[in-house]
């Protein structure tokens, strides 16, 4: 039976930046006429850069014609911030949450991602006095790791976080990421200097155990097709298994 303090966590392959976001639409409907609970999407996405509702030409100095022969994609979107970069290696989470107060949202999906990087050995805080630039999470000397954008229509959210893993980093340093002229990007592996480590699979693991604990929810392991299953109007789920915790085990 689906409850109200369930958080279904559905783990993704790989997938296109555009159909990540149609999915979310569906998922969203979904929620929005609770026919499934509060959900998070975990996967990662080809190299793609999407500008938020406050974006501006400046962001991309090179030119889309440049970005574009890098093999880099372009996608404006309807979250909110600035632009940003996805690529391999680095962890999107999309919640898709029924929500009533937005600021509070945003500080508690900081706090669950600071308690998932502690996992990884890393010691990371938010800014929440800095201003809308600084919404994310930031290591030591204040070098960014996790990037946050959202969108909330009819009190249901899209969109969420990105936390740099394993990912190329020289991307960022290509534009004006999150609308900072000089904003330093790290990731994981910089941070902890396990090079010749995959701490992804580890960190995807983390980030759902710590999500679902900051809000209060219970996690409940879905895959693909049984949310597609829900979200296209067939019969109700059969009962999901718990996710399992930071570890495996």
């Amino acid at each position: 039976m689906m409850s109200a303090r369930d958080l279904w966590i559905c783990d993704l392959p790989a997938i296109d930046y555009r159909e990540a976001l149609a999915l979310q639409e569906r998922v969203r409907g979904a929620r929005q006429q609770d026919r499934i609970p509060d959900t998070l999407l975990l996967l990662e996405h080809p190299p793609v850069y999407t500008r938020g509702r406050r974006s501006d030409v400046r962001e991309l100095p090179l030119g889309e014609a440049w970005y574009a022969a890098q093999g880099i994609d372009i996608v404006d979107t309807d979250r909110g911030g600035k632009l940003t970069y996805h690529g391999p290696g680095q962890l999107v989470g999309y919640p898709i949450m029924r929500i009533d107060d937005v600021i509070a949202y945003l500080r508690t999906m900081e706090q669950s991602i600071v308690a998932a990087l502690a996992d990884a050995g890393i010691a990371a805080h938010a800014r929440p006095d800095d201003g809308p630039d600084f919404t994310g999470v930031w290591t030591a000397a204040d070098r960014k790791i996790a990037s946050i954008g959202v969108h909330v229509a009819r009190g249901v959210t899209t969109h969420g976080f990105a936390i740099n893993v394993q990912n190329d980093l020289q991307p960022f340093s290509w534009v004006v990421a999150c609308g900072l002229d000089h904003v330093q990007m790290t990731s994981v592996i910089e941070e902890t200097g396990a090079a010749g480590d995959m701490p992804l699979p580890a960190v995807r693991a983390s980030m759902a155990a710590r999500f679902a604990e900051a809000f209060g929810l219970v996690p409940r392991q879905v895959d693909l097709a049984e949310l597609r299953a829900e979200t296209d109007g067939t019969p109700p789920l059969a009962a999901s298994q718990p996710a399992r915790p930071p570890g495996g085990g």
